[in-house]
């Protein structure tokens, strides 16, 4: 995959190159119109306000935003830049930073950034390192998340339980979620979703396993730490006091804990606008720190802005990803609630979106947080842990057996990447 993505890369180069040019800006003193890609339609109404701020300053600069759901937007983004047709800007993640960096797609940024004397020590440091490749920056840090544990504050005050807080360890939420669960099923304590960033990422670093080394180059699937932090999820399952995996394919987590089918839920700070917005959830629930295995840990990620690396329009471009990453452009989109902002001193904004919840706690575990783990193809390795790892979450192998299976395949996509 690594390989033949590569191919396409390049070849997108190639297209690209002859579609645009030598990729500055060719308009001169008239309108410009940018294209600005996104996966998040709940963070849509404030970028446009963002965009409508920007295009004040610069009115010869249009935005035209870009919604494609999550599902679809890197495969339809690896498929518009190899026809040389990607956005001007867009929204790149940590897992595909590295392939994209790698084979030119993206437009290095560090002479601009160093011209403008753009400070960086505004952007938490793991996420300038994050999008940086061989020394140079590619992108601006947008926003940065964590993983709480959303409750149902109704179906705890009916059990008579007390509601979570920074004590509790895995043995208190299974007790929790024994108790939690309705004897009929119509109720599950809590929902084992096979997810790696908002569950089992978390649990496998708290129980003192890795998904891949320090160094880059071996999985620590078939680790027994790390089947430690996979087994805390099957074994909810198994347990049934987490709905089946058929029950969570038939019908997303996220939806059977708004709607009161499910009183726990291992997720974002990125579902906090949702769940401000959504009427059966506003007063209802709230948010805790992440239970603790052997340790305290949680992954950490954000996103960055970047520019097409053969934009028609380069400068402009630069310029609104120079503005997306100001403090004006952090406030606005903190003030909707959808995300954290990167951007220092703005955070607050994001917590008094929505005051009723806790969303303190996404900011104070950065102190235990670990990077979202990322190789130079990750989507090599990461588009193997669904398939092999839903054997484990639907009981039809060991979990064992499934993650030393995945571990081997990883292993196999690592070697490829030297």
């Amino acid at each position: 995959m690594a390989r033949r993505l590569s191919c396409l890369i390049t070849g997108a180069v190639v297209a690209a190159t002859m579609l645009s040019g030598c990729g500055g800006d060719a308009t001169g003193d008239g309108p410009v119109e940018i294209s600005y890609g996104i996966w998040d339609i709940e963070q849509q109404p404030a970028l446009e306000q963002a965009a409508a701020a920007f295009s004040k300053s610069n009115p010869n600069i249009k935005i035209k935003i870009q919604v494609t759901g999550w599902d679809e937007y890197w495969a339809k983004l690896k498929a518009a830049a190899t026809g040389g047709a990607a956005p001007d800007v867009f929204w790149m993640n940590g897992p595909n930073f590295k392939l994209y960096a790698s084979n030119g797609m993206l437009l290095p940024l560090a002479d601009r950034i160093a011209a403008e004397k753009v400070d960086l020590s505004v952007f938490p440091k793991s996420l300038v390192d994050l999008y940086t490749y061989e020394g140079k920056s590619y992108g601006l840090p947008k926003d940065f998340d964590t993983i709480g544990l959303w409750y149902n504050k109704k179906l705890f005050d009916a059990a008579g339980l007390k509601y979570p807080d920074e004590s509790w360890t895995w043995d208190d939420l299974r007790a929790a979620a024994k108790k939690l669960t309705a004897a009929d099923k119509s109720v599950h304590g809590i929902a084992a979703e096979l997810s790696n960033q908002p569950t089992f990422y978390n649990t496998i670093a708290q129980a003192g396993g890795y998904v891949l080394s320090p160094d880059g180059t071996k999985s620590g699937y078939d680790q027994p730490a790390t089947i430690e932090g996979l087994k805390f999820w099957t074994d909810l399952i198994k347990d049934g006091l987490s709905p089946t995996q058929q029950q969570m394919t038939d019908s997303k987590p996220v939806e059977m804990f708004e709607s009161g089918k499910v009183a726990m839920y291992y997720s974002g700070s990125w579902y906090a606008g949702r769940f401000n917005k959504n009427a059966a959830t506003k007063d209802t629930i709230d948010v805790a720190p992440l239970p603790a295995g052997k340790n305290r840990a949680v992954v950490t990620h954000g996103a960055t802005n970047v520019v097409f690396a053969k934009s028609k329009h380069v400068d402009a471009a630069w310029k609104f990803v120079r503005f997306l990453a100001s403090k004006e452009a952090a406030e606005i989109i903190g003030r909707s609630g959808s995300v954290i902002p990167a951007y220092a001193g703005t955070q607050q904004a994001w917590i008094d979106s929505a005051p009723q919840f806790n969303l303190k706690v996404f900011i104070d575990q950065l102190s235990v947080s670990f990077p979202y783990p990322s190789s130079k193809n990750t989507a090599g390795w990461m588009d193997e842990e669904l398939p092999y790892l839903s054997k484990a979450w639907t009981g039809e192998v060991p979990v064992e057996e499934a993650a030393k299976a995945l571990a081997a395949k990883m292993n196999a996509s690592l070697a490829q990447e030297k």
